[in-house]
């Protein structure tokens, strides 16, 4: 896609940034800031999304129930060795301590960023993305996938096509209902491997946001906050021109510098950590 309108962005003098959430986006800039001044070559990324959170329901889904019930059933993959590994859906698990949250469960996913980040990190031998659930979330939505609601295509009901993955959104918690009622935090981050002047080393960069805090500031929950204010810098970047450079572009190939410092100053402070956990 990026191609497709590279030219025509550059023709136009305009500037386009694809995905300046947090994942992706953030963590694209993650990427970069390590690849300029941790590392001479990255040859392994884990990104690492937990939401600590708990709103209190017994299921509900952070962000637009469509995409995120869409995105944990379909199958998962990563890439190694310069091509695409695909796996069951949520076949693929492992523990995780997370700083300032605690032991979670998380499983590996396909994630959009992995598809710039293979194409834009030189010398990654593999990238792979995990998201934790609580067992009470995934066995409500092994139930509903089992009875069907979780189909993307129309049924006839009653005379009228109705998808079902579209009638239990209209039946779950609006996302924006979640915010006075979820306590807890969310991590999200970058582990990475790779070689410094010859010797390997592995560094974690992440952040820690508060339910709360994010809902006392700006009256949404972390989830909307971590998305709103990296594309908020993004913006703020293209427009008094550190990032002015006509073209479509993924976060990574852009000075990560700028970007980072605006995360400590709205809001999202990182952290670096040497030799963490790692992820088998």
């Amino acid at each position: 896609m990026a191609m497709a309108y590279q030219e025509k962005f550059k023709e136009a003098g305009l500037t386009a940034l694809l995905g300046s959430g947090f994942d992706p986006g953030v963590t694209s800039v993650f990427s970069a800031y390590a690849l300029k001044h941790y590392f001479d070559e990255i040859h392994y990324i884990d990104i690492l999304d937990c939401n600590g959170g708990d709103h209190g329901y017994p299921f509900a889904t952070n962000f637009n129930p469509e995409i995120n019930l869409r995105e944990v059933s379909a199958p998962g993959s990563y890439w190694e060795d310069g091509k695409w590994v695909e796996v069951e859906a949520m076949s693929i698990k492992r523990e995780y301590d997370f700083p300032q949250v605690g032991q979670k469960d998380m499983y590996l996913l396909h994630h959009e960023e992995i598809e710039s980040l293979a194409k834009n990190i030189p010398g990654v031998k593999r990238i792979r993305f995990f998201m934790t659930f609580g067992q009470s979330y995934l066995t409500h939505m092994k139930c509903l996938e089992n009875v069907g609601l979780l189909r993307t295509d129309a049924i006839n009901f009653n005379g009228q096509d109705i998808v079902p993955i579209q009638f239990l959104k209209a039946l779950l918690p609006d996302p924006a209902s979640l915010g006075p009622r979820t306590v807890g935090k969310t991590n999200i981050g970058c582990i990475f491997t790779g070689v410094k002047d010859g010797v390997e080393k592995t560094i974690y960069i992440y952040n820690v946001c508060d339910h709360q805090e994010c809902y006392a500031e700006v009256g949404s929950q972390a989830i909307s906050y971590t998305t709103g204010v990296p594309a908020m810098i993004g913006t703020k970047l293209v427009m008094n021109g550190t990032w002015k450079q006509p073209g479509v572009y993924n976060l990574e190939e852009l000075d990560p510098d700028p970007f980072m410092e605006a995360l400590n100053e709205y809001g999202l402070p990182w952290v670096v950590v040497e030799n963490p956990q790692m992820v088998d």
